[in-house]
């Protein structure tokens, strides 16, 4: 990308995203639903296809439950199915895929993965974002950024391979693993071969082969694994096969059905249709910084993971969670811009963490089980958390915010929405505090709960809890840090 000066006709918004994939579109809800003016530019001329990211995790779907989509991505998939192992055409024995959860174990409605196809999942954020009035302009690639102020101040310019350039306060890098947008900004991204054996993955029609499993082909001599796992929703099956070191992967029809034949009892026959196919070699990285001036990275453009495990697309939403409200508040100017500088603290710690359980689990090192469910992820040690008890119990500030039902009312239904949440458990707020605190602050007053404990909890937009105490003290301080002020 090559830098281009800003010119004084040019169109603006405040965010520009830069890719429509589920990042992009998760962060284009979010902004739309506080009001932000948003745009999403895609270099293909529409959704991308395939299956890709498959499984989205009980954090997720919680992410999901506030954007709205909640209903849409349950209707659209189902649960996944058990593993079937097959030896010489024979069924020899069934493999969980999944530690199961127990019982309230995370205090969440969701107990496991929930399987969308990726393209689905994407129709889906988009017709949301459509609904709440966001744009996404199609057939716009990207190749120029410019941060030079105008004379609207600071902000940056985007040109693109076609059509007319943007003027942007902030813009968001959402393409990919192989982002231009980071190119450009020269920012490093560090990493490994997680396997070097390549795959093939692919979206096929499959007759004489049920739908009620998971189907798993081990490797035989020098040929890698297959497996065949039904997509649910659909009619389709995801094909992934794994080859030997330096073999070049045949990813057309016949290229299918020739490893299908070769690796089960199929015949090549069998593969009807191919929908959807690419090759890839299982990587993981970690872009060096995920902020330089006015842009910020996100998703794969941030951190790549192997599919094990299924934390890729789960990892980048959650990005687009944690951007979305504080750019709302910087944008509104009721924050400080240094709010944003929160983002790469909170997030890049977290994509290290969740890099290497992806690689553990491709590895067979860990378990698909309560850890890639990610509940249990959280910003204890952000500048944005403070605890002022003195021997903080059960929930601290930095965790995820509990799913629970206090008086017969469930929390994340007074969560939902672009707003603060105050919690007030087991403990009298007074009559002078709801008065001291800002109209973004909801409060929820209720008797002790099991799970917090009595005490005062500050929920954040995004559903962790950022400050917690036994009184109101410092708690108009903490949020006055925010610009929310009564």
């Amino acid at each position: 990308m090559s830098a281009n000066g800003p010119s004084a006709d040019l169109a603006t918004v405040d965010v520009l995203i830069v890719g429509a994939g589920p990042t992009g579109l998760a962060l284009g809800i979010d902004l739309a639903r506080r009001g932000v003016d948003a745009l999403i530019v895609e270099r293909g001329e529409g959704l991308a296809r395939g299956s890709r990211g498959k499984g989205i995790q009980p954090r997720t779907m919680e992410v999901f439950e506030d954007l709205g989509v909640l209903e849409a991505i349950l209707a659209a998939g189902g649960e996944y199915p058990v593993g079937m192992i097959w030896q010489d055409g024979k069924q020899v024995g069934e493999h969980r895929m999944f530690d199961p959860a127990e019982d309230a174990e995370e205090n969440t409605r969701f107990t496991g993965p929930w399987m969308v196809p990726q393209w689905r999942t994407q129709e889906i954020l988009f017709a949301r974002l459509t609904e709440l009035g966001g744009r996404v302009e199609f057939g716009r690639e990207a190749v120029s950024l410019d941060e030079s102020p105008d004379r609207r101040g600071d902000g940056v310019t985007v040109r693109f391979a076609a059509g007319d350039p943007v003027r942007a306060r902030y813009v968001v890098a959402a393409d990919g693993g192989r982002s231009a947008v980071r190119r450009s900004l020269a920012i490093g991204m560090a990493g490994e071969t997680v396997d070097p054996n390549p795959m093939l993955v692919a979206d096929v029609r499959i007759a004489g082969l049920g739908r009620d499993f998971w189907h798993v082909f081990p490797p035989h001599g020098d040929e890698g694994f297959l497996a065949i796992c039904p997509l649910a929703g659909t009619e389709d099956f995801q094909v992934v096969a794994q080859f030997p070191e330096g073999t070049p992967v045949d990813t057309s029809l016949d290229g299918v059905r020739k490893v299908v034949a070769a690796r089960s009892h199929l015949a090549p026959e069998d593969v009807m249709e191919l929908r959807w196919s690419s090759n890839f070699q299982p990587r993981a990285a970690l872009a060096d910084r995920f902020r330089a001036g006015r842009v910020f990275l996100a998703g794969d453009a941030a951190h790549v993971h192997s599919p094990a495990g299924g934390q890729g697309l789960n990892t980048s939403v959650q990005d687009a969670y944690n951007l979305g409200w504080k750019l709302g508040a910087v944008l509104r100017g009721s924050a400080p811009e240094r709010l944003l500088d929160t983002y790469e603290e909170e997030r890049r710690p977290i994509a290290a963490q969740v890099l290497g359980l992806s690689t553990g689990v491709h590895r067979g090192e860990v378990k698909r089980g309560k850890a890639t469910r990610q509940l249990g992820l959280g910003y204890w040690k952000s500048s944005l958390t403070a605890d002022t008890r003195t021997a903080p119990e059960r929930v601290r500030a930095g965790d995820r915010a509990p799913d629970v039902t206090v008086a017969g009312a469930r929390l994340f239904d007074a969560f939902q929405g672009p707003h603060w949440t105050l919690l007030a458990l087991g403990t009298d707020l007074g009559a002078d505090v709801p008065a001291s605190l800002p109209e973004t602050v909801r409060v929820v007053h209720a008797a002790a709960e099991e799970t917090y404990g009595p005490g005062l909890f500050l929920v954040r937009p995004d559903g962790y809890v950022g400050w917690a105490g036994t009184s109101v003290t410092g708690l108009p301080e903490y949020l006055a840090g925010f610009g929310e002020r009564p």
